[in-house]
């Protein structure tokens, strides 16, 4: 969404706090994961070959790719895997819309994955700085580290805009601490200034075989984080992430970096922990301490994204309903969700006690970062050509650029498949299982639906003829789809043997489109002197709320007050047939998706309906 100029430094402040968190705290490890998988001596050309990639990464990938281009690939200021694949479906045939829309799911997917790793190696890395200090702390870095997350994932209900705030001001402490240390660092050994020449990185790559393919893997460590660039800029804005980037954290991290590689030229024996070795030991200890604070920032990135993630996944029809409370008035994009939160902070839990270390975990992480990368690109392609019209040979030149650096670095990450890799393929393979066999329930309960049901014109002909008994109040029907007749209003006149004298068939549309602009918000249409439909839309980054909707049909004369209203829902009892119907889901998906159906959100707090205006008609359906 647009911001206003004058809000562009208090939210560059609160984005360096939210965004850059991720990526502003892979120095921690990521030179000494890379010399750690390669397997390689720490000398002169090696340590020139790791800091000129990890520079030209940051670079080319990071600042190239991401802030100057994809950013810019943005539907009304909101961005992410989800959105981007929005717009691409408008450009691409029906079949072309399967592969993408995969693409789009199995990105998504692997972000979630990314998420749960990010906040387990971040803090579990700046916890291992204990160790440097006294390697007889090494016992209390995983409860040290639990007790840190399970306290981060503990004030997430107060919303991103006040984290952020109060996370910016640390974050410009880190990011200019990183950038001192680099400079003293630099001051002390400036030969490492020649890693700025793409030459030593090249060289590196191609005259090492196979340890610095395997090095590569660790060398996109510096770069996780840069698809929460693009995930939370509807909770900024596009300008303040460029700004933060370009004015604070890429400077710093280069800086930083090489600052780690002109200490490790003439102390190579620091590889060991290059990051906290590159301070004085009076220094160390507050530094541990930002550190950690830093890495549980560092978290906030992702978890923020994943809320958007959910959000948008619940409005395309992809994930059941969950209750979304919006954190700030002003600013749509900044939500919490408590069921994903809790969620997250039990698999990351899992992931410090399996992994226990970070260096085990760098071999699980990246395969999720890399992963989305390659399909961001691959999408990106699809709209600069399609959507933006850009000519042939710059969206080839590009993508060429983007795919040659993704998949470079995919596959070296695809290698540590035996030793951590595993896991964010396994939850993302999950993941994409459980959002296509939600959208493919929904789609067959919506299709059983409608064999079933009368047309809404042959029910309005036949109470003209016979009508019945007619009652005093407002009856609002929740419908899917606004021309045949609701399960609840049938059982209503089955069972009770009245009509309302004011009957409303609400119907709820989600959009291809984050935001839905005000003056197509709502229809209002009389059918006759009892029935009325309405339809209500909004983007697949808002959530519906029943009082904006009462609120929107009085402006538009239907005045439907709240306490003079009920609101019939139809509630479906999924059973299992005998046998499965043809055309139906197999039974190990039907499975999923019942249990799907019984766990998520009721249609009354998912729309904010108050309890006692709710009657809730049932029924069962075999699948």
């Amino acid at each position: 969404m647009m911001k206003n100029n004058h809000s562009i430094a208090p939210l560059t402040l609160a984005a360096l706090g939210i965004v850059y968190g991720d990526i502003g705290t892979s120095p921690l490890y990521t030179l000494k994961e890379s010399f750690i998988a390669s397997k390689l001596e720490v000398d002169e050309m090696n340590i020139l070959g790791f800091v000129s990639l990890i520079t030209w990464a940051l670079l080319l990938i990071v600042t190239l790719k991401y802030v100057l281009f994809v950013l810019r690939a943005d539907h009304n200021g909101e961005g992410g895997v989800v959105v981007l694949m929005q717009q691409t479906l408008q450009h691409v045939s029906t079949r072309g819309g399967f592969w993408v829309t995969m693409a789009g799911l199995m990105g998504a997917s692997l972000f979630l994955g990314d998420a749960m790793i990010t906040p387990a190696i971040s803090v579990l890395s700046a916890v291992e700085g204990l160790t440097v200090v006294n390697p007889a702390l090494e016992h209390w870095i995983v409860p040290i580290a639990l007790v840190i997350l399970f306290t981060l994932f503990m004030v997430q209900r107060t919303g991103t805009q006040k984290i952020g705030t109060f996370f910016g001001p640390i974050m410009l402490l880190w990011f200019s601490l990183l950038a001192l240390i680099g400079v003293y660092q630099i001051s002390m050994n400036p030969h490492i200034l020649l890693a700025l020449n793409p030459y030593y990185g090249i060289y590196f790559a191609t005259h090492h075989g196979w340890g610095s393919f395997l090095g590569l893997g660790a060398v996109v460590l510096a770069i996780t984080g840069a698809e929460a660039l693009y995930a939370d800029m509807g909770h900024f804005g596009r300008l303040p992430i460029q700004v933060a980037w370009l004015g604070m954290v890429l400077p710093a991290l280069m800086l930083n970096y090489m600052g780690q590689g002109a200490m490790l030229l003439s102390q190579p024996q620091a590889i060991a922990n290059p990051f906290f070795n590159s301070v004085p030991a009076w220094g160390l200890l507050p530094l541990i301490a930002l550190a950690t604070v830093a890495t549980v920032i560092a978290s906030q990135a992702v978890i923020s994204g994943a809320y958007s993630l959910m959000q948008q996944a619940i409005q395309l029809g992809f994930a059941p309903r969950m209750l979304i409370k919006h954190t700030n008035n002003n600013e749509i994009g900044q939500i919490y969700m408590p069921a994903v939160n809790w969620l997250l902070l039990g698999m990351v839990v899992a992931v410090v006690l399996i992994f226990q270390s970070s260096t085990n975990l760098a071999a699980a992480y990246g395969i999720a970062a890399t992963g989305t990368m390659v399909f961001t690109t691959l999408m990106f392609c699809v709209v600069m050509r399609r959507k933006w019209q850009w000519s042939k040979a710059v969206v080839v030149g590009l993508t060429a650029v983007f795919l040659l650096f993704d998949l470079t670095f995919l596959s070296s990450n695809l290698l540590k498949i035996p030793s951590g890799g595993w896991f964010p393929l396994l939850v993302a393979g999950g993941l994409v299982f459980i959002f296509t066999t939600w959208y493919t329930g929904r789609a067959l309960l919506n299709r059983l639906h409608a064999q079933d049901s009368l047309d809404l014109d042959y029910l309005l002909q036949n109470l003209a003829e016979y009508p019945p008994q007619v009652v005093a109040g407002n009856a609002v029907f929740m419908v899917g789809n606004p021309y045949i007749v609701p399960q609840a209003l049938l059982h209503n006149l089955k069972h009770n043997k009245v009509l309302h004298q004011c009957n409303v068939l609400l119907s709820i549309r989600t959009t291809n489109t984050p935001y839905v602009a005000a003056e197509a918000r709502l229809k209002v249409e009389h059918l006759n002197d009892f029935f009325v439909r309405v339809t209500a839309c909004y983007g697949f980054q808002e959530t519906p709320n029943i009082r904006h909707v009462l609120f929107l049909c009085r402006k538009q004369g239907l005045h439907l007050e709240m306490m003079e209203t009920s609101f019939f829902l139809s509630s479906e009892s999924i059973v299992l047939a005998k046998h499965t119907p043809k055309n139906h889901m197999n039974r190990l998906r039907t499975l999923v998706f019942r249990s799907l159906y019984r766990n998520s959100a009721s249609a009354t707090s998912f729309y904010h309906i108050p309890d006692n205006r709710v009657v809730e008609m049932g029924s069962q359906v075999k699948l």
